[in-house]
């Protein structure tokens, strides 16, 4: 069993920043991959990074590429996601996930049905 828990989202003017955090606990936080994804209204759940266990590789959408980063601290039990340069597309429910089937993988999920537990999710609410 992995417990996650969001924090960090709220409301914030284009352009702005915010950084978003997710403590872990149950199994070895530091032996899996995790995923953030998010989901606007009326909008499927879309894959925004994800950080291999070791945290030497990172995997972003086009979308966010360059704005967002995405990082973790395994003696903390926490994965983070710093985002820059905010738009007011960026407006959704963030999500972290934990990919904890596969302990020490090499391949990184981007695709939601990859990860098997999940947050209760945190509002990112950009305004223009």
């Amino acid at each position: 069993q992995v417990q996650l828990v969001e924090s960090g989202g709220g409301l914030v003017q284009a352009g702005g920043s915010l950084r978003l955090s997710c403590a872990a606990s149950g199994r070895t936080f530091s032996t899996y991959a995790m995923g953030w994804f998010r989901q606007a209204p009326g909008k499927e759940r879309e894959f925004v990074a994800a950080i291999r266990w070791s945290a030497d590789r990172t995997y972003y959408a086009d979308s966010v590429k360059g704005r967002f980063t995405i990082s973790r601290d395994n003696a903390k039990n926490t994965v983070y996601l710093q985002m820059t340069s905010l738009k007011p597309e960026d407006t959704a429910v963030y999500y972290c996930a934990a990919d904890s089937s596969r302990a020490w993988a090499l391949v990184v999920g981007t695709r939601s049905s990859e990860y098997d537990y999940w947050g209760q999710g945190t509002q990112v609410t950009v305004s223009s």
